[in-house]
């Protein structure tokens, strides 16, 4: 029984020698994971020039109310309703007969006043020359020669009540004081102009080239601009209309602003009420493309041009109140750079510059993180790809 449990307890002691090489062996290493993946661009750089964007409208640059001078049955109305006319063309004729009536009888007048003038002319020289001999007194001469100026003031006014006549015999004729679309007609073909002593209105003209721009500038906006231009361009501190400041505008249904023009006007004065200014613009209108009243979006450069470092708006974060990207280095160990917004241009790209004046500037040679922001942790390395998944240098 003895031997046994010797046995038993032999055995035991050669399986734990047997199986204490193995419990004492330290256990397999555990591989490191790769490095995450991110998508990485490098900054471009632009030429690039500032804007700010207002609502506007269109104007015409003249327009006018026509009505008649005179008063007369219309016998003629030469245009189509909306037709695009000269400076000069015939739009309404009046009835000239009753002008030509007015005219004869002044120049009969005219003629009977001649004929007095011409006997009292008679009269006085006789009466001159018997003053001569001591015929007649002075006061009788004094008489002949008065009668003489009432004549000649009669004949004055005759004639001139002529040309009075012939103008309203001109007026008759009704024509476009200004090139421009026509509206339409609200008198035709016998109707009675100035029936009832009033000035009834006929049609309107506006001129369509140039096209006047009408925008609002709020005060705060227009005080830096001013500050702006006058330190880069002193020479500048003149009127609006001789400075030849460009604008661009675009219509509701136009991509970007493909219309250009020149701001020509500023009024003199802010408005109290909404803090705003008004400024015009003008653009060329020979193809008829405006009409006036027209909504629109106007875009005046606020900068000169400078050259803008661009990276995606998707790349920018937010720590606090502070903007920040994610760069790699030489061994694309990710690092922060904190920048500064500009604007936003169309394409997606925004203006960035460093945060702080004394900072390095971003270089189009740099790598910034577009993608896989929320893999990439500061100071730990990634695996940089391009768009299309292929591997990035490491910058030099």
């Amino acid at each position: 029984m003895a031997s046994r449990a010797r046995d038993i307890l032999f055995v035991g002691l050669i399986g734990c020698v047997l199986a204490l090489p193995q419990g004492c062996a330290k256990p397999p290493a555990i591989a490191e994971p790769p490095p995450p993946k991110v998508t990485v661009a490098h900054p471009q750089v632009r030429e690039l020039t500032d804007y700010e964007e207002y609502n506007a409208w269109t104007a015409a640059s003249a327009e006018v109310e026509i009505r008649s001078r005179v008063r007369g049955h219309i016998v003629k109305v030469d245009f189509v309703d909306g037709e695009i006319v000269p400076a000069g063309k015939l739009l309404f004729e009046l009835d000239p007969s009753p002008f030509l009536a007015e005219i004869g009888r002044a120049q009969g007048q005219l003629a009977v006043a001649q004929a007095s003038q011409e006997q009292a002319i008679k009269e006085e020289e006789r009466y001159q020359q018997l003053y001569d001999k001591k015929a007649v007194t002075s006061q009788d001469l004094e008489q002949r020669q008065a009668a003489r100026k009432t004549w000649d003031a009669q004949v004055a006014t005759a004639a001139d009540e002529i040309k009075r006549r012939n103008l309203d015999l001109e007026y008759a004729k009704i024509t476009a004081p200004i090139g421009g679309k026509v509206g339409r007609a609200f008198l035709t073909v016998g109707d009675l102009v100035n029936a009832g002593g009033g000035d009834p209105l006929l049609t309107t003209i506006v001129s369509l080239d140039p096209i006047y721009v009408y925008f609002n500038v709020d005060s705060p906006s227009l005080i830096r601009y001013r500050r702006r231009r006058l330190a880069s361009h002193p020479e500048q501190a003149r009127p609006l209309e001789e400075s030849e400041i460009p604008f661009e505008f675009a219509m509701e249904l136009d991509e970007g602003f493909p219309h250009k023009g020149i701001l020509d006007f500023a009024d003199n004065r802010i408005n109290s009420a909404t803090g705003t200014i008004e400024i015009r613009g003008r653009a060329d209108n020979s193809a008829g493309l405006f009409i006036p009243g027209s909504r629109c979006r106007v875009r005046v450069p606020v900068s000169d041009p400078y050259q803008g470092v661009l990276v995606p708006d998707t790349a920018i974060l937010t720590d606090l109140d502070q903007k920040y990207l994610l760069c790699l280095n030489a061994d694309n160990i990710v690092t922060r750079r904190d920048v500064k917004l500009g604007r936003l241009l169309d394409d997606g790209l925004r203006v960035v510059s460093p945060a702080k004046s004394d900072a390095e500037p971003l270089r189009t040679e740099d790598r910034v993180i577009v993608q896989g922001l929320q893999r990439a942790r500061l100071n730990y390395p990634v695996e940089p790809m391009d768009e299309a998944g292929h591997i990035v240098a490491r910058s030099e």
